[in-house]
């Protein structure tokens, strides 16, 4: 599996993303997608199925060791004390002494963003996790969190796909050394599998239109993707994205689709105007 080199971190380019999955479907699909080569498993506290992740990782034949396994503090638990709770109840769920990724879920600005990220490294102090990062945070919110943090943080974790323009926070983790995690890579509905430029590429290539959406992923610098699937057969489809490239100008024509600015994830307590 291809790897992205962050501050010390080596995450698989792709993952699995779990939003959604629940109790066996959910340790089902990270049996099998560990079964056929994957490597890089992502959940959260607020996805309730920790214990189902952590069962699916115990019921496969890899060694623990062999596995990026990431976890995320839910953006009302940031407080020091609160934030050290929580990581200790997914450790707990999933099973485990340790993730190898930490992240702060979406910031909240109610808390003192310098507490939380203090409390984010004695998680990695206390050896409860390897690395350490965000999730959801624009440029303004990254900057300050790197400079508050001893440890380096090692990925920004996103809403990312055609149909959003990412190109400033995309900069920013790069000149920090930092991943950019992509959710949502395959967007959700919408007809981006439809756009002329991906089917175009795909058949150019005998590949499928969501390969083609993985592949403009990966093949940019520094970018991980961890698109979420219900079904076992697309997890090889998924995985099945390094025996191909695409061309300047396919990547090109790609990126022009994000003038749409679509951005499917939007809550009450989202950085709104400070989104980038």
């Amino acid at each position: 599996m291809h790897e992205v080199a962050a501050n010390g971190a080596r995450i698989p380019a792709i993952g699995l993303g779990t939003w959604t999955l629940k109790d066996d479907q959910c340790s089902d699909l990270v049996s099998h997608a560990l079964a056929v080569g994957y490597r890089h498993v992502d959940t959260a506290k607020m996805y309730d199925n920790e214990a189902a992740v952590g069962a699916g990782i115990k019921a496969s034949s890899v060694p623990r060791d062999d596995i990026f396994l990431t976890t995320k503090v839910w953006w009302t638990d940031l407080a020091p004390a609160d934030l050290e709770r929580s990581t200790e109840g997914s450790l707990k769920r999933l099973g485990l002494d340790h993730v190898d990724l930490l992240l702060i879920h979406w910031p909240n600005a109610r808390i003192p963003l310098e507490g939380t990220i203090k409390a984010l490294n004695r998680m990695r102090e206390r050896g409860l996790t390897r690395h350490i990062g965000v999730a959801n945070f624009p440029t303004r919110l990254l900057g300050e969190a790197i400079a508050l943090s001893d440890a380096p943080l090692v990925a920004n974790q996103v809403e990312y796909h055609p149909y959003l323009d990412q190109t400033k926070v995309h900069a920013a983790c790069r000149a920090a050394g930092m991943a950019m995690v992509s959710y949502c890579p395959l967007y959700r509905g919408g007809g981006l599998l439809e756009e002329e430029a991906i089917r175009s590429a795909a058949s150019r290539l005998g590949k499928t239109p969501g390969q083609v959406v993985l592949r403009w992923h990966v093949q940019q610098e520094g970018v991980v993707a961890i698109p979420r699937t219900t079904r076992k057969e697309r997890l090889v489809e998924n995985a099945a994205i390094f025996d191909f490239q695409l061309s300047d100008a396919e990547m090109t024509e790609i990126n022009a689709l994000t003038k749409a600015n679509s951005r499917i994830c939007e809550h009450d307590f989202s950085p709104g105007e400070g989104w980038d």
